[in-house]
């Protein structure tokens, strides 16, 4: 089975099953046993579910400015959660591919599989709030219309991108490439790193 075939549905009922509560503060119930990849790739939707939410949240125009910088803090925090993240089922694939004798002159990859994994998560939740739009009831027919042609392209990008993650997987396995993963390094977070924390001290 194609590794998309697996992550598909699951970000499809991680998003689904956010959307029952629709609440960025509900506590999540992932059904897949602790640890396992499946338990990695519904976490990974979800942290970008609840933060697809604040970033809609805090550009309410009348926010409250106090909510709006914690909302923002939150985002960053979410952001750091969601990236660790992505490097946790990166390693999962190192080990897959770690036996693999590569090419020769094996071709290189600009992103990690997770990270292509990480836009597939995103593209879920766009072609689920896509569809609200086709489907929003008061809408006028030429915002309709606007989102079904929008929600047609969102669909095919779906379709390529997971035919692109099977096949550099496929190539890794093969070891007509080679999988090299780069640590994001973020900066901002950490306070031996980012100025304005460090001159603080």
């Amino acid at each position: 089975m194609n590794f998309t075939a697996l992550a598909l549905p699951i970000f499809e009922l991680s998003t689904a099953n956010y959307h029952l509560l629709d609440d960025v503060d509900a506590t999540i119930q992932n059904p897949h046993p602790q640890k396992s990849i499946e338990y990695y790739l519904y976490l990974k939707n979800w942290i970008d579910a609840v933060q697809w939410h604040l970033e809609d949240i805090i550009r309410d125009p009348q926010i409250d400015p106090i909510k709006a910088l914690e909302i923002k803090r939150r985002i960053d925090k979410s952001n750091q959660d969601r990236t660790d993240l992505v490097e946790l089922i990166d390693s999962y694939f190192l080990d897959q591919f770690k036996d693999i004798k590569p090419a020769k002159s094996p071709k290189l990859n600009t992103e990690s599989p997770s990270w292509a994994m990480d836009r597939l998560s995103i593209l879920v939740l766009k072609i689920y709030h896509m569809q609200q739009e086709v489907d929003r009831e008061e809408a006028s027919e030429s915002h309709k219309k606007a989102c079904k042609e929008k929600l047609s392209v969102l669909l095919e990008q779906r379709k390529d991108l997971t035919t692109a993650i099977d096949q550099v997987l496929e190539d890794f396995k093969t070891g007509s490439k080679c999988m090299k993963v780069y640590k994001q390094m973020k900066m901002y977070n950490d306070p031996s790193l980012n100025p304005v924390l460090y001159s603080k001290k």
